[in-house]
């Protein structure tokens, strides 16, 4: 039984917690947070705790906290046989401060509070700083996922980057496309079809050549009948994106 303290609230913490909780072979024993209010729901569960001077003895301590947070809570955590992990994609293995094994379990996936996770379709990146500590890491992350990468920091850093193009940026889009909708009384759902389509189709072919639309086809009377439609900010995006679709096509078909 592999006996495990979370450290922060947040959107992977609290899919890690509940998974953890339901788990025959992980053993939450204990969940961190700076405000005791946000995690008073698992009192009854778990122990829980805002004072880091209290955190009970694990076998690995998981800090699904901010980047920025990510170097001084870890210097809080100084027992050097055990392993203390972060959970950042942007964040190298080195910014862990504390005096003990070190490593990194990353999930590229998007998590909110409100909405479950399947943790099987999930890839995981880990990293760790000896042979040993992977062992035990390798372990630990195959009772999420069986989906597992051996992935360094700067390997990390790129997906995270990557991460940011395909969700972070994609669901924005997502929010102007509504927002515009919303302004002309016209149902976003019309667009929940074609937004299956997209992603599905990249199972199958490139992002390359999946492309379509008036950018690549160079239609700039379409372009330019989308352009008086949008606002100052929308027409700014839609400018930026149509160009780089423009540029790609004409210099590669």
């Amino acid at each position: 039984m592999i006996k495990v303290v979370v450290l922060g609230a947040g959107n992977l913490g609290y899919h890690l917690t509940q998974k953890m909780l339901n788990s025959t072979t992980i053993k939450l024993i204990q969940v961190y947070n700076r405000s005791i209010h946000k995690i008073e729901y698992l009192k009854d569960k778990v122990e829980i705790t805002n004072n880091l001077n209290h955190l009970k003895q694990a076998d690995i301590y998981i800090l699904c906290v901010s980047d920025n947070a990510i170097q001084e809570i870890s210097s809080h955590l100084n027992s050097p046989t055990k392993l203390v992990l972060h959970t950042s994609g942007a964040t190298s293995i080195d910014n862990l401060k504390s005096n003990s094994e070190k490593g990194v379990i990353y999930f590229p996936q998007t998590f909110s509070i409100d909405k479950n996770v399947n943790f099987n379709n999930i890839p995981i990146c880990i990293e760790a700083s000896a042979d040993k500590s992977l062992t035990l890491l390798k372990k630990f992350a195959s009772e999420f996922s069986n989906n597992i990468y051996l992935i360094n920091s700067e390997q990390r850093k790129v997906v995270h980057l990557a991460a940011v193009f395909v969700n972070n940026f994609v669901n924005h889009l997502y929010y102007n496309a509504e927002q515009i909708c919303n302004e002309k009384n016209v149902p976003f759902e019309i667009l929940h079809p074609i937004i299956l389509e997209t992603v599905q189709k990249i199972d199958k072919i490139s992002p390359f050549k999946a492309q379509t639309g008036p950018a690549k086809r160079q239609d700039t009377k379409t372009i330019n009948t989308h352009k008086s439609m949008l606002t100052s900010t929308q027409l700014d995006i839609y400018t930026l994106l149509t160009k780089s679709i423009q540029e790609t096509y004409v210099k590669k078909l």
